[in-house]
């Protein structure tokens, strides 16, 4: 009963501490990307084919040596795409919404991994292709939290919060979905559009101002 009233005081220290003190959350631009199947894999680079890795990233994900060229409608194609790995379950390519003008592609603003009725796309590697009937997407903003970063926040996972960059723009993003995970480190990912528009590079941070 100690223990439980212990934690119960420090849970509501910590979440008065959120509401009054400034809480920053370093940026992730993240740009266009590919995540593949095994089987994709091996359809793109060769039977038996396993990706290897150039740098970790959070979650267990890291970024591969290996690239391919996506190729939107009327052959209108983006070359040296990075890929990501490991291999899921799901192949799904990621761009933003200058990428989809370029490829002729009308692809839905959706989390990752939220891939039904979305663009189709050719993605195509040094040993074969593959088409996709849906899997482009242009990824929404979200914020990777541990736990602990969420508690001391005073968010949760799956929480709407805002942040604003304060540069020369001054740029408030809304509609920033929470994402909780013990894997993961603190940042938030928008992408090379929203960077640019608001001045804003990897490293750099932004604050969170609201939760909804």
């Amino acid at each position: 009963m100690v223990t439980k009233l212990v934690v119960e005081a420090l849970e509501k220290i910590d979440a008065k501490k959120a509401s009054s003190s400034t809480f920053t959350i370093p940026v992730g631009v993240s740009a266009r990307h590919i995540h593949l199947t095994q089987e994709h894999v091996e359809a793109l680079f060769g039977k038996g084919y396993q990706l290897t890795k150039k740098a970790e990233l959070m979650g267990g994900q890291y970024a591969c040596n290996e690239t391919a060229t996506i190729v939107g409608v009327k052959l209108r194609a983006i070359e040296n795409v990075r890929i990501l790995g490991p291999a899921r379950k799901q192949s799904q390519v990621e761009i933003s919404k200058t990428d989809s003008f370029k490829l002729g592609v009308k692809a839905p603003l959706r989390e990752s991994g939220d891939i039904a009725g979305s663009a189709p796309i050719a993605i195509v590697g040094p040993k074969g292709a593959i088409y996709l009937d849906e899997g482009c997407i242009i990824a929404k903003r979200h914020i990777h939290m541990s736990p602990e970063d969420a508690r001391v926040a005073g968010v949760k996972n799956g929480d709407i919060v805002s942040v604003v960059a304060d540069n020369d723009r001054g740029t408030v993003f809304n509609n920033v979905t929470v994402r909780v995970d013990e894997s993961f480190t603190l940042e938030m990912h928008i992408d090379t559009d929203e960077g640019n528009a608001a001045s804003i590079s990897t490293g750099d941070t932004v604050r969170l101002i609201k939760n909804n």
